[in-house]
């Protein structure tokens, strides 16, 4: 690999232009991937029908899980992959890499077999009713056929970043999400495929993310694989599995958070109710891309200067990070509290000769959505302490703490408080759980990382 890597250049420039040459590309990323999953909600709420979103947001769990577990040994690995690039052992980071992709491969395959066996009691798990079962299978069965793409693809995009080249990466994000676009026209628009259009779209856009990838590692990536590296390693796999725990726990959790959040959405409210959160959800990840950016950015930045014992730069890279990602979020915050009617509205078909049914349940949406949209992101602007405490234990390689903080907002104060406070103030209830969850988490991660930089960093 050689001294003029790429990845050297995380020890040496100014922690300021890292962090945008790492973020911004990771930011775009992220922005045309989300605006993807927004323009796939967009297209099947105007040309399928309001009951669509319902259907995919009770899908997107389990396709979420597995495409995580590719998302959480890339990021696990690379942490591992940063340190031994930083620590200048090549061989060591090429036998991470080759275990990172029999992890997936192994692992990604065995949930899509049981997903697909097991299809139909898994929907009705997830919360589709009567009114949107049909709908939601259709979409599940033919998605689950590519989901090991999707993990492939979501563990490599980590370790192009941890190589120092997140341009790269970008590309990775950007190309499958412009495909599903095009294709989504084409095959729910032109051919009028209807739901069976809208999960074919997807599944092209796994294949060409997963073709860019080969591409990428095949002829431009510092890491030559070889089939020795693809055989697992104990103290290799414990090493990327402790630190893979924390993403795929936080990506898990999400998981279980949106099948509960479904089912007592139907239970409080209706299928309507999950369409609405189904917008909300769309838009959190799709508002808080830069925050995100910033957070992707600062992983291997942080890894890289704590693995060559930089820490006076580990220290900065935090504070850098908190900035920036306090004043990206403020201005999210604004954009959401001033403007929550014209977003929803994007989302749902103003067409005439819709049927009576349709139009009702159009409005119904547009009268709901708005205010649930600004409860959710009502505590935006103090999230920034929350992802970068998490990521900072995440990108030094302590994997208990990583862990338990990545699960403060989901599981130890979301689940908890949308099994509460419904029973007391019904859907309202599970919209106010959100900013509440937001301070919380950020008090306790503020306090631990507070406390581990200066009984670690000190003495820098």
């Amino acid at each position: 690999m050689g001294n003029g890597r790429r990845s050297a250049e995380l020890g040496t420039k100014s922690i300021s232009s890292l962090l945008l040459q790492q973020a911004v590309p990771a930011s775009i990323g992220i922005l045309v991937m989300s605006l993807n999953m927004i323009v796939d909600t967009i297209f099947v709420g105007r040309w399928i029908g309001p009951l669509a979103i319902s259907a995919i947001t009770v899908v997107i769990p389990v396709t979420f899980f597995i495409g995580a577990i590719g998302l959480s040994i890339g990021i696990g690995g690379s942490s591992v992959l940063s340190r031994a690039l930083g620590a200048e052992n090549d061989s060591k980071a090429l036998q991470v890499f080759g275990n990172q992709i029999t992890l997936t491969l192994l692992s990604s395959g065995l949930l899509a077999i049981i997903g697909l066996i097991f299809q139909n009691q898994l929907i009705q798990f997830f919360g589709a009713d009567e009114s949107f079962q049909d709908l939601a299978l259709t979409y599940y069965r033919i998605v689950l056929y590519g989901i090991v793409m999707l993990a492939l693809c979501m563990m490599g995009n980590n370790v192009i970043r941890a190589e120092g080249k997140p341009k790269f990466a970008m590309y990775a994000m950007m190309l499958p999400a412009i495909g599903n676009i095009f294709m989504d026209w084409v095959l729910i628009k032109v051919f009028d495929m209807g739901m069976e259009g809208a999960a074919w779209a997807t599944f092209w856009s796994y294949a060409i993310c997963f073709g860019f990838i080969l591409w990428f590692f095949l002829f431009k990536s510092e890491l030559r694989l070889t089939f020795h590296a693809l055989r697992l390693k104990r103290k290799l796999v414990n090493e990327i599995s402790s630190l893979s725990a924390v993403t795929l726990a936080r990506q898990a959790t999400i998981s279980v958070f949106t099948v509960l959040i479904n089912n007592v959405l139907i239970a409080t409210g209706d299928a309507l109710d999950v369409a609405s959160y189904g917008i909300i959800s769309r838009m959190l990840m799709f508002a808080l891309f830069p925050v995100i950016g910033v957070n992707q950015g600062f992983l291997p930045i942080a890894g890289y200067n704590y693995g060559a014992q930089q820490f006076q730069r580990v220290r900065e890279s935090i504070n850098t990070s908190i900035l920036y990602s306090t004043i990206l979020a403020l201005l999210i915050f604004a954009v959401i509290m001033i403007f929550p009617e014209p977003i929803v509205s994007i989302f749902i078909s103003n067409q005439t000769g819709l049927d009576a049914a349709t139009l009702a349940n159009n409005q119904t949406l547009l009268e709901r959505t708005p205010e649930a949209l600004r409860w959710v992101f009502a505590a935006t602007p103090v999230i920034a302490v929350q992802l970068i405490g998490s990521s900072y234990f995440q990108a030094i390689g302590k994997a208990v703490p990583a862990l338990l903080l990545s699960l403060t907002k989901q599981g130890f104060f979301l689940i908890p408080l949308i099994l509460i406070l419904p029973e007391f103030y019904g859907v309202w209830g599970v919209w106010i759980s959100f900013p509440i969850a937001d301070v919380l988490s950020t008090i306790v991660t503020g306090y631990f990382l507070n406390r581990e930089v200066r009984k670690t960093l000190k003495n820098a």
